[in-house]
């Protein structure tokens, strides 16, 4: 919603929000744009008699300023009703769906769009490092949009994407997640194949290959070209001296190198997705694969937030156990040996529920040490992280947490903070608590991002 109203803003109109709890980057974003943001949803605003309401999914009916709206008989429309129809319209929407890697492969795509000339416009659920901003018009014809598929509003239960009408859609993967909207992974292929039903026939599909969901979504039927990435009969990645380095093929064909500040298999998947839908648009991988080495990555994906007295602390917005492990992983192939504390918050609806519990310990396995804020959790988490013996430690105080942090961290360990909200503003709480005992202190971001 914080990259609709910029889009708002940068197309000619006064733009007021209505929200709870916003913080960086968004916030600062919606400052800098002089767009002027209300806490709370209080019924009284309805006096600012706005020309129309644009609505978030975040809204339900019982809303003290939604009851409002329909009440007095107000105009107001959904968030990807209005981008559609104001925005997307007449564009050459590229849309990056899937459950993970959507805001990095959007932010990568948007990019390469850039280096070539394509001056894009996009909409990308983060803050891409190389713009500095979520969202822009965009003087070309290419639009950008991180498709996702959580539904639409209140009274719209169709999923996000189904709006934006994509010509060239990426399928990064797909699995089970959002419990608070989907029964079972079924009712998000449901969706999923919603969304490949409208595209047409001389758009294209890059698809995760090897993903059975996926698979089953193109088996209900599929009348737009398709192209595999992470496989040798499309598109694939040999990895060189280290893992910073690959070579792009295209059918076994190379096409190009990155080399670049990014590291793991699963950015290689979705550098490949972006490359390949950038040539859709008309872009040689060659020129993709030089931008992608100018490529900053994206805030809080794998972002350093400071160093100090030789402790690294990470901020990264994995909260599901796949993203989890990736992060893990990709931490791991960076750091080497260095010790690894993962902080994790349970934070997502489908995390809070326990939908996904039983798979958060083998998620955490490449941690050395593993914290966990259990505030407002719906199951028992001894038995959950039991599995990781004396490695693991539950707080459901955000305090204690940090106590026990600080008491446990020394020099040279790296500090992986995993949540999809602000955390109570723990990373700098964190480098506050480092800091109390002395030494030099470093803050500020890194060129290497997930």
């Amino acid at each position: 919603m914080g990259g609709l109203a910029a889009l708002a803003r940068s197309a000619g109109f006064r733009v007021t929000g209505s929200d709870a709890g916003v913080y960086p980057p968004m916030s600062d974003q919606l400052s800098a744009l002089g767009i002027e943001l209300i806490e709370g949803y209080d019924a009284e605003q309805i006096r600012l008699a706005p020309d129309l309401w644009i609505v978030g999914n975040v809204v339900k009916r019982g809303n003290p300023l939604m009851e409002a709206i329909l009440e007095r008989g107000e105009r107001f429309v959904s968030g990807p009703e209005w981008l559609a129809r104001e925005i997307l319209y007449g564009k050459w929407v590229l849309a990056v769906a899937g459950t993970h890697g959507k805001t990095t492969t959007s932010a990568m795509l948007a990019w390469i769009l850039e280096c070539a000339g394509k001056a894009p416009g996009f909409l990308i659920g983060g803050l891409p490092a190389n713009f500095g901003l979520s969202a822009r018009s965009g003087a070309g014809e290419c639009f950008v949009i991180e498709a996702d598929e959580y539904d639409t509003a209140f009274f719209d239960k169709r999923s996000k994407f189904v709006h934006y009408r994509a010509r060239t859609a990426i399928l990064n993967n797909l699995e089970f997640d959002h419990a608070d909207i989907f029964g079972d992974l079924a009712d998000i292929e449901r969706q999923f194949h919603n969304f490949v039903r409208i595209l047409p026939g001389g758009g294209r599909i890059l698809v995760k290959a090897a993903d059975p969901a996926l698979e089953r979504v193109l088996a209900q039927g599929c009348w737009t070209p398709v192209e595999r990435f992470g496989s040798y009969d499309g598109w694939s990645a040999a990895v060189g001296q280290d893992d910073a380095e690959f070579e792009v093929q295209w059918k076994g064909r190379p096409v190009g190198q990155v080399r670049w500040s990014l590291n793991g298999a699963h950015n290689r998947m979705n550098a490949l997705a972006a490359i390949g839908a950038a040539r859709h648009a008309g872009i040689e991988p060659g020129i993709a694969c030089e931008a992608l080495a100018r490529f900053e990555g994206v805030r809080r994906r794998m972002e350093l937030r400071g160093t100090v007295r030789g402790i690294s602390v990470y901020d990264d917005f994995a909260h599901h156990p796949t993203a989890i492990r990736a992060s893990l992983e990709s931490l791991r192939a960076r750091g080497g040996t260095a010790r690894i504390l993962a902080v994790l918050e349970p934070r997502s609806n489908t995390m809070r529920a326990g939908v996904m519990k039983d798979a958060l310990s083998p998620s955490l396995a490449e941690a050395d040490l593993v914290f966990v804020y259990t505030e407002g959790l719906a199951w028992e988490p001894g038995p959950v992280f039991a599995p990781l013996g004396t490695r693991a430690q539950c707080h459901d105080q955000l305090g204690a947490l940090v106590d026990a942090i600080a008491a446990a961290a020394r020099a040279g360990d790296q500090v992986l903070v995993m949540s999809n909200g602000s955390f109570g503003g723990i990373h700098g709480r964190l480098l506050a608590r480092f800091a109390e005992t002395g030494g030099d202190t470093d803050q500020g971001q890194a060129s290497g991002r997930r």
